[in-house]
């Protein structure tokens, strides 16, 4: 998958050159797909110093969970961010909801697990934005935010 302003432009040049308005967007996105670059690679580079903080801080707010629950809401989230991460990087959301938002969606709500993902996601974000600055963050935050608004801020309706 391709950066979607990116390939507009290319598909732009293949017609005639580009304009230097044209020129100018393609500089944007470029600039853009190297900051993009840098916050994928400290994601990468970093995911263990970034998340065992997170499992522990989890043990410790819920004590009487079973852990393997525990484990599973983990892992999501490390798919999550490995995702938000690519998503992120070729500035696609679409690719985040069908990637995993959407079957990941029923898991979280099957095992009834709403009240650790939302754990997660707030700890993630703040482990986030300790590590990066606040541009950085910012280019990752929207598809962190669309997996928090698509797992655990739907409202679920209770069983009777």
């Amino acid at each position: 998958m391709m950066h979607p302003d990116l390939r507009n432009l290319l598909y732009d040049a293949e017609i005639a050159y580009l304009q230097a308005a044209d020129m100018t967007r393609f500089k944007t996105v470029v600039a853009s797909l190297k900051e993009r670059l840098e916050v994928y690679e400290y994601l990468r580079d970093r995911e263990i110093e970034i998340f065992q903080p997170i499992a522990d801080e989890l043990l410790a707010a819920f004590p009487e969970e079973n852990p393997k629950l525990l484990e599973r809401a983990l892992k999501h989230w490390l798919s999550i961010m490995r995702y938000c991460a690519m998503a992120m990087l070729i500035n696609n959301p679409e690719y985040l909801q069908h990637r995993l938002l959407e079957w990941l969606t029923d898991i979280v709500q099957a095992y009834q697990m709403e009240a650790i993902e939302t754990h997660l996601c707030k700890s993630l974000k703040a482990s986030l934005q300790k590590g990066l600055s606040k541009p950085q963050f910012a280019l990752v935050q929207p598809f962190i935010e669309q997996a928090q608004a698509t797992l655990v801020s739907a409202k679920i309706p209770s069983k009777v």
